[in-house]
């Protein structure tokens, strides 16, 4: 192992979630392209599929070979359905990103209709115990974290 390459989301309407990440979130729109060709189809084991994909940076996150941090992936053929986003339930996955202040990052968040499963907490146990962190949802109900680390590790 050398290293993560990026994290990638399925989204049911990309454009939707390119606006979600870039212009809610802060993201970089580093690439968007459409694979509809043998490679792809044998990499994603489906011998029709074509996808709509987009990738996106953290401004100011190292980069080492990889140009990119979060790649969301629509698939245009074949069409999925939506699943439970449940986050108890085995495979559920949520991504967290780190914030200078949760409690303003929930608060402009709220105001945009961003929806919150939790408000900010303040982490009481555990190596961020000082910090603050809540779970938030993108357009498809993947979970989202808002993490603030506590003030001796936030310069990590």
């Amino acid at each position: 192992m050398r290293g993560v390459w990026h994290f990638s989301f399925t989204v049911a309407d990309l454009d939707r979630s390119v606006a979600f990440y870039r212009d809610l979130l802060g993201f970089v729109l580093v690439h968007r392209q459409v694979q509809d060709n043998d490679y792809t189809r044998r990499l994603v084991g489906y011998p029709d599929a074509v996808l709509r994909v987009a990738q996106l940076a953290v401004p100011g996150q190292p980069r080492g070979v990889s140009t990119h941090d979060l790649e969301l992936v629509e698939y245009v053929r074949p069409k999925g359905v939506g699943r439970d986003p449940a986050r108890h339930l085995p495979g559920a996955a949520h991504l967290a990103l780190t914030v200078e202040d949760a409690r303003a990052e929930h608060a402009r968040l709220s105001a945009a209709g961003v929806s919150f499963v939790s408000a900010p907490a303040e982490i009481t146990a555990g190596v961020n115990a000082g910090g603050f962190a809540c779970y938030f949802l993108d357009p498809d109900e993947i979970t989202l974290e808002l993490v603030q680390p506590p003030l001796e590790r936030s310069t990590l």
